[in-house]
């Protein structure tokens, strides 16, 4: 988690310096765009789409949007200096795929109004819990994040 943590770090710093934004509390902004990736999300795995007999999409943009919302998880835990974090659990259970969800964006809302170790632990579980519904492995999640911070990268460096 570390190394994940440092290259986010870097990200971020680089985009406030990008956009002026050095010394502006981003906190709220962040936990939104969690929220909002936590969406797109749910919105490419279509579980919740009772009325469409369209499957999910391909796992590949699954697994990109769900790196998106660790970046902000990571993001977070930086802005309020929790970086220290590392015991990362993926549980298995029994809810469905649409529970998850609504669940792992209870624990977004719950860490956006009480910001501690305790709240992030738990977001991060939850987050945990849906990567082992969705059939993500550490390793996936952690290959596909460093390629997609690269890719923001290159986004920042042409205008994005």
């Amino acid at each position: 988690m570390n190394k994940l943590f440092h290259m986010q770090q870097e990200l971020d710093s680089y985009i406030q310096a990008q956009h002026d934004l050095t010394g502006r509390n981003l906190f709220e902004d962040k936990v939104l765009a969690l929220l909002v990736e936590l969406s797109e999300l749910a919105n490419e795995t279509r579980c919740f789409k009772f009325w469409s007999l369209k499957g999910s999409s391909a796992r590949s943009v699954v697994l990109e949007e769900y790196v998106d919302s660790i970046h902000f998880l990571l993001s977070l835990g930086i802005v309020k200096d929790l970086t220290n974090f590392n015991e990362w659990r993926f549980d298995t259970s029994s809810d469905s795929l649409t529970t998850t969800f609504l669940k792992t964006n209870q624990a977004v809302l719950e860490f956006g109004q009480h910001p501690d170790m305790a709240t992030y632990t738990g977001l991060w579980n939850q987050y945990g819990t849906l990567a082992e519904k969705l059939g993500f492995s550490l390793k996936e999640i952690y290959d596909a994040y460093i390629e997609k911070n690269e890719k923001n990268y290159e986004r920042q460096k042409t205008g994005y």
